[in-house]
């Protein structure tokens, strides 16, 4: 049995069943908007999993989409193609929605592009901060700071709070922005207890049946930036459980940072993995299986 996807994207492949999709995580990785032809196994799993995992705790803050998470319970044809291609623990049964075109993102610290902003105008998204911050510091409250969701091969930009009601009107942007602060304070909540900041994070939210739902992924490595509670020193650039290792390691090389991307040594590929394992792990109080070779 073949079955092409509808869409796929840098990381996710969509199917469209009719009624409904289902996101199939694979172990791609992608770095300055490049795919890169070496994958890192078990991180499509994981961020399905982590995703189900916040799905069912936030649900109490606002609806999501996913319906099954199993893919012996999909419908046919579906579980058994999914049986057939490695799509357990990866794919999403999951309700459609009309997705917003803004990413719900907010941060809690001062870091990445928002230290940029910041150093160069006081402000993030027009979001006028104290002065004298270092990076990394914690902000008085988080802020939501959303961007213009970009096409494939171009780049997210902040946007203000003007515009994001001019996009989403004032009644829904205020929806969407009171929706992602609540999520954030209590996966940054949860997260702390397990010894993790939550540093930023974003979100895409949708539309179902006139309600606002999250789609997508949530709270993952992917989506988000936390950092080691006993590493945590404002200050300077913080050590975090995302593909950042990825990053480093080709900016050491002569890659002008366009396609085709460079292949990744062994050592990256497996250092990069345990990075994602060990988000699981400490997030969920669970232990990833050492190893399923497999990468997709």
């Amino acid at each position: 049995m073949t079955i092409q996807p509808s869409k796929s994207g840098k990381v996710r492949d969509i199917y469209d069943t009719g009624d409904n999709l289902i996101l199939v995580a694979s172990d791609r990785i992608s770095a300055f908007d490049v795919v890169l032809p070496t994958p890192i196994p078990d991180k499509g799993k994981i961020l399905s999993t982590l995703s189900v995992f916040w799905f069912a705790r936030t649900s109490h803050i606002i609806d999501n989409h996913l319906l099954l998470h199993r893919t012996e319970d999909f419908p046919a044809p579906w579980n058994e193609f999914g049986a057939q291609n490695d799509w357990e623990g990866r794919a999403l049964l999951c309700r459609k929605a009309q997705v917003l075109p803004v990413e719900c993102v907010v941060r809690g610290y001062l870091s990445g592009s928002g230290w940029q902003q910041y150093q160069q105008s006081g402000q993030v998204c027009g979001v006028r901060l104290p002065p004298d911050l270092r990076e990394a510091d914690k902000l008085p409250s988080p802020i939501f700071t959303p961007t213009t969701k970009a096409e494939i091969g171009d780049h997210d930009a902040p946007i203000s709070w003007l515009e994001t009601v001019e996009i989403l009107g004032e009644k829904r942007a205020v929806e969407v922005r009171e929706a992602s602060l609540a999520l954030y304070e209590w996966i940054a909540a949860f997260a702390l207890g397990r010894g993790l900041i939550l540093a930023d994070t974003k979100f895409e939210m949708g539309l179902c049946d006139g309600d606002l739902i999250v789609v997508d992924e949530m709270a993952t490595p992917d989506s988000s930036r936390y950092w080691d509670t006993a590493q945590y020193e404002p200050g300077r650039a913080q050590h975090s459980f995302d593909k950042q290792f990825v990053r480093d390691y080709l900016e050491t090389l002569s890659w002008n940072k366009a396609a085709p991307g460079p292949d990744l040594p062994p050592d990256v590929v497996e250092k990069s993995r345990a990075k994602y394992v060990e988000a699981y792990n400490r997030l969920t109080a669970l232990q990833w299986p050492e190893r399923d070779v497999r990468a997709r």
